[in-house]
């Protein structure tokens, strides 16, 4: 893993780090609660050469004190110093007992030692470090006396008593928190790092270039309304979800560019993936355009093309590839533009052999001559091998990812299947994919939003619909649309003259087709 990839992981899983800091957090607080306080008081010691002489000598002298210094340190924490403080004080702690609460200091080309004890109590902090003190100052000058009689040659002197200290030394709350937290942050890092390296679902494109070079045609982000509202129909025409199916058929246009045949395949690897929703609304896309379009729901196993369109699926498919009634009395119309559906019929106990049999293609050769582009749901890709069979009769396969359901496993598997029997792989769909966060497809969506006009009074939107005979009528076709009112009609009619002005044709997206008219809805 890169850079990159490290700060994806830690953005994905964002809550494993937040959740991480917090108890480094707690941790750090509940120690300084629950350690107890610490008091640290301290004395100074001044190291003085006696005697006066020559600015040689005083140099000479402070050159000698500094040398020595540096043992009184050491001298410090020695039972010979030590034990009589202790008697001092009444202390019952041993010498070494009481060391592990000294810290003896000087500071470089200076003659000033300083002696730090720490204790629970700042009372007897204080009266050890001036004990320990008073007893340096005893043993120095008896270890420095001339064995030959006389005075000692240094002298010690207390330049700084010690004082109970107000506050305690230890703990830290705040150094204890911080450290906490930094503990907490690199904590949750290594484990969002171990998360994503042990992930394997597919999550994003990013994920997708990992397993497979096929090119992604287009992603669909997660909508919650399409569980109820699956078809584009039933949303605005200017919608994210909308604008995602007309990428993905401009993007289709240009990789089937090279292929002779008309039919395409739309699968996944296992259900949930989306792929029935995929092939209603590319087929509904693909018919806006003018272009006569047949949708087949070759599902023989869970059909729901018929159910999503409000269609009859007793007789279809099957009804076809047992010869039972004609393939031009099975299909059925949809909407205004030209579509038309063939849906599955009734299920059979075989649908692999029928869907791999002779019949089965040539079906699918007379659609293809009857119709500009042919859609068909098959089966998903692991779960059985109707896909698999289907695909060899076709111009190419369309494949849906549903991101954060199929693993990364499953994908590969399914790439193997389809390259198995030879299958010409025409892209990926992703589908799933979130708003926002590093999964995200696209990082917004550019459109013209219209102002809402709301009634004080009523407290609703007036929204109404163009026709291109100019009239004026509210738009009970699709869900969410709302009759206008009376007193609206004057702004509108004048976006409808403008409207009439412009020219009321436009070419077909894809070339060799007709042009159709326009038609506002």
């Amino acid at each position: 893993m890169d850079i990159r990839d490290t700060l994806r992981a830690i953005q994905r899983n964002w809550l494993v780090v937040v959740v991480a800091s917090l108890v480094g957090v707690i941790c750090g607080a509940g120690a300084s609660m629950l350690v107890a306080p610490t008091y640290t008081a301290d004395t100074e010691l001044f190291v003085a050469i006696q005697g006066s002489g020559s600015i040689t000598e005083l140099q000479q002298g402070n050159v000698f004190s500094q040398a020595r210094v540096q043992s009184y340190v050491e001298t410090v924490t020695t039972p010979v110093v030590l034990k009589p403080a202790i008697d001092s004080l009444g202390l019952t702690s041993s010498p070494t007992q009481l060391a592990s609460k000294i810290k003896v200091s000087t500071n470089p080309n200076t003659v000033l030692v300083k002696i730090s004890v720490s204790d629970t109590s700042p009372v007897q902090s204080a009266a050890i470090a001036q004990a320990v003190a008073d007893s340096l100052v005893k043993v120095v000058d008896e270890l420095e006396k001339p064995r030959t009689g006389g005075t000692s040659p240094v002298k010690l002197s207390i330049v700084r008593p010690a004082e109970a200290p107000s506050a305690p030394s230890a703990p830290n709350t705040k150094v204890n928190i911080i450290a906490g937290l930094a503990i907490g942050l690199l904590v949750g890092a290594g484990l969002a790092v171990l998360r994503q390296s042990l992930d394997s679902r597919l999550r994003s494109e990013n994920d997708l270039k990992l397993v497979t070079d096929s090119p992604v045609l287009g992603g669909i982000t997660f909508d919650q309304g399409a569980v109820k509202q699956p078809l584009l129909t039933e949303v605005q025409s200017q919608s994210p979800r909308s604008e995602a199916f007309r990428q993905i058929r401009t993007n289709l246009h240009f990789a089937t560019a090279s292929v002779t045949s008309k039919s395409v395949l739309v699968t996944s690897s296992v259900p949930g993936e989306g792929k029935t929703t995929t092939a209603t609304n590319l087929a509904l896309t693909l018919a806006s355009t003018g272009q006569s379009v047949c949708l087949i729901d070759a599902d023989l196993r869970r059909p729901m093309v018929g159910d999503y369109l409000g269609l009859d699926r007793h007789a279809g498919l099957t009804t076809a590839i047992l010869g039972r009634s004609e393939l031009d009395d099975l299909l059925q119309p949809w909407g205004q533009d030209s579509l038309y559906v063939l849906t599955s019929g009734q299920i059979p106990p075989n649908p692999s052999e029928l869907l791999g049999s002779d019949t089965m293609h040539q079906i699918l050769l007379q659609l293809e001559n009857d119709f500009d582009v042919v859609v068909i749901d098959a089966p998903p890709m692991l779960p059985v091998t109707d896909a698999a069979v289907l695909s060899q009769y076709v111009g190419g396969v369309l494949l849906v990812v549903g991101t954060h359901v199929i693993r990364k496993q499953q994908l590969i598997k399914t790439l193997a299947s389809l390259n198995m029997v030879s299958a010409k792989v025409l892209g990926v769909v992703l589908n799933q994919l979130p708003h926002k966060g590093p999964d995200a497809y696209a990082s917004g969506y550019y459109s013209y939003a219209a102002p809402d006009r709301t009634r004080a009074k009523q407290g609703r939107k007036a929204q109404v619909k163009l026709n291109l005979d100019g009239d004026l009528s509210g738009s009970n076709d699709y869900p969410g649309w709302t009759q206008g009112q009376k007193d609206d009609t004057s702004e509108i009619t004048e976006s409808h003259e403008a409207f009439e002005r412009l020219d009321h044709r436009k070419p077909s997206v894809f070339p060799g087709q007709p042009d159709r008219e326009f038609r506002a809805r």
